[in-house]
């Protein structure tokens, strides 16, 4: 036990870390746009080619046909095209659907008063925009309701004009899925953000959709209580995001999905019908559990207003260690091995590779995941390893945990499965340690050019696409890998200086092919969106994704509910 004892190193003190998607100013950072338009008119058409820049820079790619609010831009063009971040995703705008006008604006300011109808180019240009910067809409209009009431009436109102409606929580998405593909009109949830009841007996919580996770989290702690979700961007995500995405997080492993802790929800169908599934029972089971159509369908179904959750009791025992290990089968074994010997108590397994520590590229424009994230200090500063590997237990007894933990290392250490580590001797030391794995996107995204996948696949197979990727693309860019190795799911990033059309075809459709081939999903946890629509046919069957689309087209029969997005446009053309 000495052996192990003596390798324990503590961590510096992290005093600042800054993540976009946590931050408060996140909507006030400098905006840049990262898309394209395309147009076909019946004047000369103009072609601006999408192009996504770093992170320092700011670019102009939109432009538009003049259009006054009430006209309709179909009198001057016959097609419209939207082109984002490449020619990978190219969709055309449904003519049948309407255009606001002034009468438009005179029912929502009706029903919501002037402050709830949000018209402010500034405003606007942040929500129309995706936190990636890769998506940007040009949507005129959000609306912001206060309660399901609201919601009903704003899309009773829209479906009978047609008029096309994006959900909006957090916009902390990375699929493109909670913005405008063109000018539909935004709906947020964010002034619906109260908790409504919880129950310390059955740690049941009910609140409205638009509370963020970070303060569920906040309340569940005073209460004695956690969340079972817990996410990077938890400081800005919507819990009725997280349930309308089917948001996975760093401890799915520990807590099971969305799909097993969310008991009931209440639900705004597209013609106006308020669906009551708010239901606080553990145990139903009297006929269909709707409920489960509306979590992960991304908006498309019906708008999310209120959620009832089940929460576990906060347990006082948490550790937190950050190991390193020579190549991925120890990584693999040493998951194994914590199943085995930590079993109960273990509560997540997170992995990265040397590149997400080692984020240097080109120009040495960036040298390492670290030296974005102010603060955070590398565990292992005197040397780097091939794979890091974030392990957290969570019991009740604190010695007995310790205990198995201890053991664990010892074993592992004498097995080789693991060349140096370092236990958290404190709270702010085990935070240390998770911003670390959280900041990865946020040093990625500083870093230039950035094509994320979210993958599931076989965990015996995972870092064989890594590696494949990587002989593909050479020194045209930095393949990163990172994610939760305990639920099998890869975080696969490909780091470029900018976006580039060549290297994003050397990307797709290998990497979906390849996938496909192994039995894994396009998608783990970040939905389909925009981006992956199309591509939905690569993990599921033509008949589970007809069958998607009757379902969509019987409770969205004109299709106002996020469109283009999840199911592939083509299914609902109207001839």
């Amino acid at each position: 036990m000495e052996d192990w004892k003596s390798t324990y190193r503590l961590l510096t003190h992290c005093k600042h870390f800054f993540h976009r998607r946590l931050s408060p100013n996140f909507d006030n950072s400098k905006p840049f746009c990262t898309s394209g338009s395309r147009y076909h008119c019946s004047q000369p058409s103009e072609l601006v080619k999408p192009y996504i820049g770093n992170y320092q820079q700011e670019f102009q790619t939109f432009k538009h046909l003049p259009v006054s609010l009430g006209t309709n831009p179909w009198n001057t063009c016959r097609n419209q095209y939207r082109c984002f971040a490449s020619q990978a995703t190219i969709i055309q705008r449904r003519p049948d659907f309407s255009t606001i006008s002034s009468e438009d604006l005179s029912y929502f300011k009706n029903i919501l008063g002037e402050r709830g109808v949000v018209q402010d180019e500034e405003t606007l240009d942040a929500v129309n925009t995706d936190w990636m910067r890769k998506y940007k809409g040009t949507s005129k209009l959000m609306l912001q309701p206060r309660t399901a009431e609201e919601v009903s009436q704003i899309l009773k109102y829209c479906n009978s004009r047609c008029l096309a409606v994006v959900p909006q929580g957090g916009n902390t998405g990375l699929v493109g899925g909670s913005v405008p593909a063109f000018d539909e009109v935004i709906v947020s949830t964010s002034h619906m953000n109260k908790i409504i009841s919880f129950d310390k007996v059955s740690g049941i919580l009910v609140c409205e959709a638009g509370c963020i996770l970070e303060n569920l989290i906040a309340f569940l702690d005073n209460q004695g209580f956690v969340m079972p979700l817990d996410l990077g961007a938890k400081g800005s995500c919507q819990i009725g995001g997280n349930v309308s995405t089917n948001a996975g997080g760093l401890r799915l492993l520990r807590y099971g999905s969305l799909h097993g802790s969310v008991l009931g929800l209440e639900v705004v169908l597209a013609n106006g019908t308020v669906l009551d599934m708010l239901g606080t029972l553990r145990k139903d089971n009297t006929g269909y559990d709707l409920k489960h159509l509306f979590i992960g369908s991304e908006g498309s179904l019906g708008i999310v207003t209120k959620v009832s959750i089940f929460t576990p009791p906060k347990l006082s025992s948490v550790n937190v260690c950050f190991l390193a290990c020579k190549d991925y089968a120890s990584c693999l074994k040493l998951l194994l091995e914590a199943k085995r010997k930590l079993g109960e108590i273990l509560s997540a397994f997170e992995f990265l590779d040397h590149g997400a520590m080692d984020l240097h590229y080109l120009l040495c424009y960036v040298e390492q995941v670290l030296k974005h994230l102010e603060g955070v200090r590398n565990p292992f500063p005197s040397s780097m390893h091939n794979f890091y590997v974030l392990i957290e237990t969570t019991g009740s007894s604190e010695s007995y945990d310790r205990e198995k933990l201890d053991a664990f290392l010892l074993h592992s250490m004498e097995n080789d499965l693991i060349s140096d580590g370092v236990v958290a001797q404190d709270i702010t030391q085990a935070s240390s340690c998770w911003h670390i794995r959280e900041g990865i996107p946020e040093a990625l995204m500083k870093a230039g050019g950035v094509y994320k996948y979210d993958l599931s696949i076989p965990v015996e197979k995972m870092y064989d696409l890594v590696e494949e990727m990587g002989v593909r693309l050479g020194a045209s860019a930095k393949v990163v890998a990172y994610g939760h190795l305990g639920d099998g799911n890869l975080h696969l990033n490909i780091s470029t200086p900018q976006y580039d059309d060549k290297i994003l075809s050397q990307i797709e459709p290998f990497v979906y092919e390849w996938t496909s081939k192994h039995k894994g999903s396009i998608s783990a946890e970040h939905g389909l969106g925009l981006m992956k629509a199309n591509k939905i046919h690569y993990t599921k069957s033509p008949e589970n994704v007809q069958l998607m689309a009757n379902i969509k087209k019987l409770l969205d029969p004109n299709g106002i509910l996020n469109p283009y997005k999840v199911l592939p446009p083509s299914l609902f053309t109207k001839n």
